[in-house]
């Protein structure tokens, strides 16, 4: 676990205990502290690699070809990571960050996150405490340039059953007119996920997977996969 291990916060919610703790890990010339998230005592989301969670918005970046003044709506705050490499787009003139989890949104206007000053400080980001993919399933209110989603495990592997519909064919196309034209949908996963990348080659004209690679001191090498849609 590391030399040191503290528990910052913790939250009863409708979906079980979330809990946001700091560790030290070991590196090749010392150790660095990491920033975890637990739901019920299993882990969500840490700062240890973040890796394809900035890699879901500079790829989904590099895919749109528009000039500037781009807006993206991030499904999921996470750790802020999505959102921050977002930001540092210059093309970038808004970021909407929806989560249903309020807590998230406390810690990080708290400065618990390891983003909170770049993030609270930025005015082109906001938060939105909604479910994203009901949302998405629902008739689009405006559109955005980017849509980046990173809140279920994997297609199969989701945290509720109600965003089952998003990865259906009749589901994207609802999702489809939330884009903007030349819009681009990415997706974060898990795992790979034939079905629904079929699922996307069928609604958009242009889709693509990503594996994002790396390797871990105690887990060898590990991969998360990247769905885009165009």
């Amino acid at each position: 676990m590391g030399k040191s291990f503290e528990i910052v916060a913790w939250v009863e919610t409708p979906i079980g205990v979330f809990d946001l703790r700091r560790r030290e890990v070991p590196t090749a010339t010392g150790s660095r502290n990491i920033t975890e998230v637990l739901v019920n005592g299993e882990l969500l989301m840490s700062s240890h690699t973040t890796l394809s969670e900035r890699a879901l918005a500079t790829s989904a970046l590099a895919l749109h070809e528009g000039a500037g003044d781009l807006r993206v709506l991030v499904g999921g705050l996470g750790l802020g990571y999505t959102a921050q490499a977002a930001l540092e787009n210059p093309r970038v003139a808004q970021v909407d960050v929806v989560d249903l989890i309020p807590v998230l949104f406390d810690w990080l206007q708290k400065g618990l996150l390891p983003l909170s000053d770049q993030l609270n400080n930025d005015p082109r980001f906001g938060t939105i405490r909604s479910n994203v993919y009901e949302d998405l399933l629902a008739q689009p209110q405006s559109q955005y340039d980017l849509i980046l989603i990173d809140v279920d495990h994997a297609p199969t592997e989701r945290l509720d059953e109600s965003s089952a519909p998003f990865y259906t064919v009749a589901g994207q196309r609802i999702v489809q007119r939330h884009l903007a034209p030349g819009g681009v949908l990415a997706v974060w996963s898990a795992g790979d996920d034939d079905e629904f990348a079929a699922v996307l080659d069928e609604v958009y004209a242009h889709s693509a997977v990503e594996h994002v690679t790396w390797d871990d001191a105690y887990l060898g090498t590990l991969t998360d996969v990247l769905f885009f849609a165009r």
